[in-house]
């Protein structure tokens, strides 16, 4: 089992960025989906919202992703130390997938390698922030 750090006493920066994370993520499906209203969902155009490529596949899916990160870290606990977790980990996994499949018709997503760079960068973001941001009595710490 991993070893995660209790109660770090960095934890709040660590929460903060997680915060603004979602926020962007949040911000760019929004706006998103205002942009692209009224394309097919795998649009390959050339829509640009906060310097990244679009569609409305992308943006709905950065919308939802956002929303609930933004959920999580509000609600806090170790509710927010798991959803980082299991997102950080998909979020810079799946810019790597998306990377291998850029220049193909296997990018439906209408990523560019900018997107990809933000993507793996808001991934690792995410996920150092759930890696100390797990919570406890202090004798549980004692105890470790």
């Amino acid at each position: 089992m991993a070893h995660y750090p209790l109660n770090h006493p960095l934890r709040p920066l660590y929460r903060l960025l997680a915060f603004l994370a979602a926020a962007y993520l949040t911000l760019f499906g929004a706006i998103g989906v205002g942009v692209t209203a009224g394309d097919p969902l795998f649009h390959r155009g050339g829509d640009w919202v906060l310097g990244l490529r679009t569609n409305p596949a992308t943006a709905w899916v950065s919308l939802l992703l956002g929303v609930v990160l933004l959920v999580a870290v509000v609600v806090g606990r170790n509710l927010y130390h798991q959803v980082a977790l299991v997102l950080g980990w998909a979020l810079a996994g799946f810019a790597m997938v998306v990377m291998a499949v850029i220049q193909t018709d296997a990018n439906v997503f209408n990523f560019s390698m900018i997107n990809v760079v933000v993507l793996a960068l808001l991934g690792l973001v995410v996920l150092t922030a759930g890696l100390y941001g797990k919570i406890g009595r202090p004798d549980d710490e004692a105890a470790r």
